[in-house]
């Protein structure tokens, strides 16, 4: 609850509003059997037309009144639940957007769609039927046991066996529905996985043929859906007949004694009418609230989802106390720094890194997989914490940096290109909001993409899809680093962003990032040795230590793992001709 109490205070004073047209609404439906008794045991018994016109007047005045009240409730509900809907919606995402990655790695990506979208959902509809039907079951349930108890207290002794009755099967309700429906939002994460997970792969799917294995695993996660659901239904479905089984006994009771008593004179038809219907307000109250309860236990659910989302602490503490923005223009220093993913086991991912990469400096990281290339980039833009050690930028801690200007500060271009759905021009501008035309272009024109952007009848208006999908993976690539380039960084990560354009283009763009900004730092990442081949410095990783610092040509008298990578790409044959010039 103390993760809505924001919402809480924003809202209240509306939903107290709502509550106290809900209760006006409720006084007006609890007095009616009660004039509805005196117009039948004084009007129509005594033959008094007048009484039964002003009575029958009053009753028409109470309905309207309820339905004033009803409409005003009604409007006031809708426009609270829809208000706190959106607001918690958008709080969770922007929530989610402040998480490193070493955080938002502890969610899978669709439990967090399914707790944007479903789960807020569930919450905002429980808050509007509080508004609207759940506070005022219980508020004629209980005005109902009142009003039936001063009519005839002899009568009243049935209701002292119903409703403890019915709150046994309430409270067994909720300890048996919790646990079920838990489970049940679970199985919906998983749907939502199957479905992610196709949709991300479609073309991988058709490319070889393997419809039916991903048909086979959403129909295992549908299936396990709606199996739990099911149970869950059936489970629920047990107490409502229950209920009413119940309450329909006490109405049959209520007849059989009231039947006794009118026989002997002690009673007035009237009175069973309005205890009847009284009864029968307590068991559609009833029934409604076993209803609330089955909402609150999946609301109750899915706040708990939400809530550990809004409540999770980031991994990675930017310190308030500096947000000093570093001076100078990209000098990169690694000092002992040891890094593990959190919750993994064994050794770390990086060992005892000591490295520096100096303004100006083109630095080419090659190993194989799984060195911890990727790895160490990510340190320097935050976006997981180092184990121990250190890590500064331009001379500072990366702890002390004020965020936004640490970031601002890089540019990265990952492994995966991930385009937007937009024009050309909006995906290069991703890189600076404010970017010129003539920035754009030049940017493009730096990463070799400008030619096959001017061959598209729009040129930079063409409209991508989702992921870029109208564009090949070296046009995607090109578009990724053009992206990079016109934020005009102080430090360039370019983490294997190279790996599907052809060597000439490749060697284009080197080109054009050493005369794009001479003080750039740019980190290199590569599989292929002759993207690294010419830059100032090359670091070799081997199972996430650092075995060899150089150029190529010391690199090849002095480490034994880049020469093993040479050999396996070059070959003996031009390593021996290349020896021989």
């Amino acid at each position: 609850m103390r993760n809505f109490r924001p919402y809480i205070r924003k809202y209240g004073k509306l939903f107290i509003f709502a509550i106290l047209f809900l209760t006006f609404e409720a006084v007006c439906d609890l007095l009616l059997p009660t004039i509805m008794s005196r117009l039948i045991d004084i009007g129509v018994a005594g033959r008094d037309l007048n009484f039964v016109l002003r009575m029958g007047g009053l009753m028409l005045l109470v309905t309207a009144g309820g339905a004033v009240s009803a409409v005003i409730r009604n409007g006031i509900s809708s426009r609270v639940s829809q208000n706190f809907g959106a607001d918690v919606r958008s709080d969770l995402y922007r929530k989610i957007q402040t998480f490193s990655f070493q955080t938002i790695d502890k969610f899978e990506r669709a439990s967090l769609m399914t707790r944007l979208t479903n789960d807020v959902t569930q919450v905002q509809n429980f808050v509007n039927g509080l508004m609207r039907i759940f506070v005022k079951s219980p508020l004629i349930c209980i005005g109902s046991l009142i009003m039936a108890a001063s009519l005839n207290p002899h009568l009243a002794v049935v209701l002292l066996v119903v409703v403890p009755l019915v709150g046994l099967l309430i409270v067994l309700n909720m300890r048996i529905g919790f646990p079920l429906f838990a489970q049940v939002q679970k199985a919906l994460d998983r749907i939502n996985g199957a479905t992610r997970e196709y949709l991300a792969g479609v073309r991988v799917v058709k490319a070889f043929n393997r419809f039916d294995h991903e048909m086979d695993k959403f129909d295992a996660a549908n299936t396990n859906y709606q199996q739990r659901n099911t149970v869950a239904m059936r489970v629920m479905s047990v107490f409502s007949p229950s209920v009413m089984l119940t309450v329909n006994f006490g109405i049959v009771a209520v007849i059989w004694l009231g039947g006794i008593r009118v026989n002997n004179g002690q009673m007035q038809v009237g009175h069973i009418m309005a205890f009847i219907h009284y009864m029968t307000q307590i068991l559609f109250s009833l029934l409604m609230i076993g209803f609330v309860f089955n909402m609150f236990v999946r609301a109750k659910t899915s706040a708990e989802r939400i809530g550990e989302v809004l409540t999770e602490n980031d991994r990675v503490e930017w310190e308030k106390q500096s947000g000093r923005e570093a001076e100078g223009a990209g000098r990169i220093d690694f000092e002992n720094v040891v890094f593990s993913y959190e919750g993994a086991s064994g050794d770390p991912i990086l060992k005892n890194i000591t490295l520096t990469c100096l303004p100006g400096e083109t630095v080419g990281i090659i190993g194989s997989t799984g060195s911890g290339k990727s790895s160490l980039v990510s340190l320097i833009p935050r976006f997981y914490e180092v184990s121990s050690g250190s890590l500064k930028v331009d001379g500072a801690d990366i702890r002390t940096l004020d965020p936004h200007q640490l970031r601002q500060k890089i540019a990265v271009v990952p492994q995966k290109s991930m385009l937007f759905t937009g024009t050309i021009e909006d995906n290069i501008r991703w890189g600076k909001e404010d970017a010129a035309p003539e920035e754009i272009s030049q940017a493009a024109r730096m990463a070799q993409a400008d030619e096959f952007i001017s061959s598209f009848p729009e040129g930079y208006q063409t409209q991508l899809g989702q992921g870029g999908v109208n564009l090949s993976g070296g046009q995607k690539q090109r578009l990724s680093i053009a992206r990079a380039l016109v934020r005009k960084p102080d430090i360039l990560i370019l983490d294997d962003s190279t790996s599907a354009v052809d060597t000439a283009t490749e060697t284009r763009i080197k080109d054009a990032l050493k005369s794009y900004e001479r003080t750039m730092t740019c980190l290199l990442i590569a599989q292929r040795i002759t993207s690294v081949i010419d830059a100032d410095k090359i670091v070799v990783l081997d199972n996430g230590e650092i075995v060899g610092i150089g150029r190529h040509e010391e690199l090849m008298h002095s480490c034994l793992s880049y020469q093993e990578i040479y050999r396996s790409q070059i070959g003996k044959e031009v390593r021996a001709n290349v020896s021989a010039t």
